[in-house]
């Protein structure tokens, strides 16, 4: 635990679009302050002109003193470095997903078990989105009776960044899974979130489209043993971006809508409030919520802060929650047969 007063200084492994993103929020923490960053794309070390560091490898990176690693890294090494940050005896954030599959995540689990005094937080983000905290106050409040089923919907366009030829997202051995992995894994953690644990699990997977050697589709019906029914659509083909969650409770239902992202492209961000009567006849009083403004990256990064602060556990996106989220995904990849003999995944 870290409890002198001064500010934690924070060390990012992979210093693209997200890592220079999570620099923003870490800079503007009272509490945090960046030391040093590395990325492939420098040529070499030395420091910015705000007196960062930079080098170019991770390694390089670890020789450093700090209190706290962010890793922005491609699946295939940022359980390595997560790893290897424990072992420095840091603090570890690391993005999702946590690995390429399941076996990468038990690697870091046992890490940690072997580390105890550091905090280890993932960064499923999309739970410090207002409109899921205000939906998962309303699940739990009591007041609309159980969850019957969820109907969840994540999809974007296309894998590869638009302008460019090729991305490690659609490389199997670096990202170890496609869209469901990728992206789909939010819309997973979150069915997790409001309904439990899935016992059940059936599935269709497909790369039908985009001829990647990772999925560009995967559709799970899924069934909790308390009978909560989860519907999930992960799509790279989906041309309208689009984030949708639908859960369907006894009293009633809570409609999250758009997800307010970097690229503004998922629509506004809202919570529908559906309050069913007796004789509404299938027109219920129904009341929105937009949210305007996302504070989901310095509520996060706040989260973690005070976790190492504190020392307390982590309480949202500990690697529980990331070992069977994953182990969820990987689920759904072995429910199809045909995905299950394609990718060896017996």
């Amino acid at each position: 635990m870290t409890t002198d007063a001064r500010r934690l200084r924070v060390a990012i492994a992979g210093y693209g679009v997200v890592g220079q993103r999570r620099r923003q929020f870490i800079d503007g923490h009272p509490d945090l302050e960046t030391v040093c960053v590395c990325d492939r794309a420098f040529d070499g070390s030395g420091r910015m002109a705000d007196g960062v560091a930079y080098f170019r490898t991770p390694e390089d990176l670890l020789t450093q003193e700090f209190d706290a690693l962010f890793v922005c890294m491609t699946n295939d090494v940022a359980p390595d470095v997560t790893i290897a940050g424990l072992e420095k005896e840091v603090h570890v954030f690391c993005e999702k997903p946590p690995g390429r599959d399941v076996a990468d995540i038990r690697r870091v689990v046992d890490a940690e078990r072997a580390h105890p005094g550091q905090a280890l937080k993932y960064g499923f983000n999309h739970r410090y989105h207002e409109s899921v905290r205000d939906a998962l106050a309303l699940a739990q409040s009591g007041q609309f009776g159980r969850i019957i089923n969820m109907r969840g919907v994540y999809g974007k366009s296309q894998f590869i960044s638009y302008g460019r030829h090729s991305d490690w997202r659609t490389e199997r051995a670096v990202a170890g899974g496609g869209i469901l992995l990728d992206q789909g894994i939010h819309m997973v953690d979150l069915m997790r979130l409001f309904a439990g644990e899935f016992t059940q699990v059936h599935s269709f997977v497909s790369n039908d489209y985009w001829r990647h050697d990772v999925e560009d589709n995967a559709y799970a019906l899924m069934r909790t043993e308390a009978g909560v029914v989860g519907m999930l659509h992960s799509s790279a083909t989906q041309w309208r971006h689009r984030f949708s969650l639908d859960i369907t409770l006894e009293k009633g239902a809570l409609i999250l809508s758009g997800i307010l992202s970097g690229s503004k492209s998922y629509g506004a961000e809202t919570l529908t409030v559906v309050h069913a009567g007796e004789d509404d006849l299938g027109d219920p009083k129904e009341q929105v919520t937009r949210y305007n403004t996302d504070p989901s990256w310095a509520d996060e990064i706040a989260d973690f802060a005070d976790a190492i602060r504190t020392g307390r556990p982590i309480t949202e996106g500990s690697s529980e929650d990331a070992l069977k989220t994953m182990d969820l995904v990987y689920r759904i990849y072995k429910a199809d047969p045909e995905w299950r003999t394609r990718w060896n995944l017996d």
